[in-house]
């Protein structure tokens, strides 16, 4: 077992600069399941849910290969095989867009339930709903997910609920569809522009991607050629942000899309963080204690659910009461009773919780219990008293590109050591 240990105690300081999207790259992945040919890859983050994503292509038949750690060419035109391994689609959630791709592309696939962090009930029933309305019969038993399809067909589809997940999912099974389809009430987060942005550099006609209704015209056949950049992480970009503001900190992040990042930013100023904004970079500082401020998740442009235990790391030192309300995921506090074993006040109620600031955390073993606990436990440990030990590490590992490597560069004093 390995574990990071953080003597805390030190302002972050210096530039970082932010890796590709995870939730873009583990979507544009799968996605090349609809080419049939070759297509390039540039600015993937080197994390381990990439890593898994391309195993299953792999398996599925494609040719992959790597350039570099975050670039690779991908040959899809001959997928051998409808079965997806399911030990590793069942590992996580971005699994599911297998699902969309290769009914689109084959008419038929067989995945495992998918995986990934346990945030209370994560159903699939939008993303089923849309591939049946595009005529795909769905079967779910035995921890399978099996999708068949003679031919899909384009039609008006309204999402109950915003989903990503659907809404790219639905996207991908539409791409190769007979006609036209309509998704309304489609979620507009960047990975969603970026996905589409990816399939039509191959071929595709989506349109509207990061509004309400996004309209895709079935074509034929997606031939690739093309060479794709991946868009900046706008969760790890924020990450950044709020551990600077917590450490009393001064760092420059570079590789950003800064317009991504505006619901973070009015609340880093809210807090008492500074902000200088360059488009393509944002520097973030602070040089007091934290003030109190409320906080809603919501879909994008909203306050993101990835960041909130960050920002309720920097609301548990904050000069007063905070509250953060929870509108997206039932089980993402978890991480609260992480940080009141390092001296934080919090109490947690369903989808509330209330932080009662106080002037320092202490060290303390703490236990990550999915990916962005990880992150805000690792901005915990920088800015307590004394020496944390961050366990489950797997978790912060499919999400971030040497997590430690960045922020020792910062000046924090941090190793993975093996327990």
């Amino acid at each position: 077992m390995e574990k990071l240990v953080i003597k805390g105690g030190t302002p972050l300081k210096g530039d970082v600069t932010i890796s590709g999207a995870k939730n873009a790259a583990v979507a544009i992945l799968p996605a090349t399941l609809l080419i049939n040919g070759i297509c390039r890859i540039e600015n993937l983050p080197n994390i381990s849910d990439v890593k898994i994503s391309c195993e299953i292509l792999e398996a599925l038949g494609a040719k992959i290969t790597w350039h570099s750690d975050n670039e690779i060419t991908i040959d899809t035109r001959n997928i051998t095989t409808t079965q997806a391994p399911l030990e590793l689609t069942s590992k996580f959630r971005a699994s599911y867009y297998v699902i969309g791709a290769m009914l689109s592309r084959k008419g038929d696939i067989t995945v495992g339930m998918p995986g990934g962090c346990k945030l209370g009930a994560r159903p699939i029933d939008q993303h089923i709903k849309g591939f049946e309305a595009l005529g795909a019969t769905v079967e779910v038993e035995k921890g399978t997910i099996n999708a068949k399809a003679k031919k899909l067909v384009g039609t008006a589809i309204y999402m109950d609920v915003t989903s990503v997940g659907a809404t790219i999912n639905v996207m991908l099974s539409a791409v190769l569809a007979n006609g036209t389809t309509t998704i309304d009430n489609a979620a507009k987060e960047p990975h969603i522009v970026d996905v589409a942005n990816f399939l039509n550099a191959m071929g595709a006609d989506i349109r509207g991607a990061g509004t309400d209704i996004i309209k895709i015209n079935g074509v034929k056949e997606l031939k690739g050629g093309a060479t794709y950049s991946v868009v900046p992480d706008q969760i790890e970009a924020g990450t950044f942000m709020l551990a600077a503001v917590a450490s009393k900190g001064d760092v420059l992040i570079k590789n950003c899309i800064t317009k991504h990042l505006e619901s973070i930013t009015a609340k880093v100023i809210e807090v008492g963080g500074q902000i200088e904004d360059f488009g393509d970079s944002m520097r973030v500082w602070c040089t007091k204690r934290p003030s109190p401020a409320n906080i809603k998740t919501l879909p994008y442009p909203g306050f993101p659910t990835d960041l909130q235990p960050q920002m309720g790391v920097v609301l548990s030192i904050a000069d007063g009461t905070s509250i953060i309300n929870e509108n997206i995921w039932e089980s993402r506090f978890q991480y609260t009773e992480e940080l009141n074993k390092m001296g934080a006040k919090i109490t947690a109620q369903g989808k509330t919780a209330f932080f009662e600031g106080v002037k320092k955390l202490t060290a303390a073993p703490v236990y990550s219990s999915d990916l962005r606990a990880g992150a805000a436990l690792i901005i915990a440990g920088i800015i307590a008293d004394g020496e944390t030990e961050v366990y489950n590490l797997e978790h912060i590992d499919r999400g971030y590109e040497n997590i430690e490597a960045k922020f020792r560069a910062l000046g924090a004093i941090i190793n993975r050591v093996k327990d």
